[in-house]
């Protein structure tokens, strides 16, 4: 995407896939929520915003409302577009369904010209789930974004599941062929298995970076110190971000047979 973006307009990506993007833009939102809408199913409406949510349903029919998962900025509106169109929201955690049955590893969700397997795929959140459309592509909410890499929002989200999910999504590349990445967040990608070779190559980087911070700053070091030393490149905005994905890497490496010692404070 270049330019300004283009919130409340219908975008088509594929013959089966659409996007809205929401105007919720931020550093942690990018341009903001992507909305997806393929064969009157909408996946991840977005915030609680109702000019965007008016502008999904004119997009229907709404028929089935899906969540990759419970984060605010994907699932604020949910129950505001269920209110507006009648139509069932489903996500993994119970929390966040509205008139539907809840989703789960092996489902499938038919649309009008596209059916759509759920993959759980934890490690962003307890709660991810992938959505693999057979004529569309494959929606990744913030396991894999569309620029830049996601944050393991620890302690719901665990690292050593993320990286599981990675080798799973590596496995449907190869599987399945190439397939367009319809992610939460940022553009649209042509091809997924480069792209998880990518987040699995910056997470071992990382998982470098935290041992030879370790090394230097003592096996006991809190995460603030790490996030100081290992993020400096970092925007300090974000470094709370940071510190969550250090603390997951910090709880991955440490329960690691041989791993430093157990975690002081911080």
């Amino acid at each position: 995407m270049t330019g300004q973006p283009a919130y409340g307009v219908l975008r088509p990506v594929t013959p089966y896939a659409s996007v809205l993007l929401a105007a919720n833009p931020s550093p942690m939102t990018l341009d903001g929520t992507n909305t997806w809408l393929l064969g009157g199913i909408v996946v991840d409406p977005g915030p609680d915003d109702a000019a965007h949510l008016a502008a999904v349903a004119a997009a229907g029919p709404v028929r089935e409302i899906l969540l990759t998962h419970g984060h605010p900025d994907h699932s604020d509106g949910a129950r505001a577009l269920h209110e507006l169109t009648g139509a069932p929201v489903r996500a993994l955690d119970p929390a966040h369904r509205y008139g539907g049955e809840g989703l789960t590893e092996g489902d499938v969700v038919a649309g009008d010209g596209v059916e759509i397997r759920v993959v759980g795929t934890p490690g962003h959140t307890a709660d991810s789930l992938t959505f693999v459309a057979n004529a569309a592509g494959v929606l990744t909410g913030d396991t894999i974004l569309g620029r830049g890499t996601t944050v393991v929002a620890y302690p719901d989200g665990r690292l050593g599941e993320y990286l599981a999910s990675l080798r799973r999504l590596a496995l449907l590349a190869r599987e399945l062929g190439p397939l367009a990445v319809l992610p939460g967040h940022g553009p649209e990608l042509p091809d997924l298995a480069p792209v998880v070779a990518a987040y699995q190559a910056h997470r071992e980087q990382r998982l470098d970076q935290i041992r030879d911070a370790l090394a230097t700053l003592g096996p006991d070091a809190g995460a603030r110190a790490v996030v100081e030393l290992v993020y400096a490149e970092v925007d300090r905005e974000l470094w709370w971000a940071a510190e969550l994905s250090v603390r997951a890497q910090l709880d991955y490496l440490r329960r690691a047979p041989g791993g430093p010692a157990a975690p002081g404070p911080g």
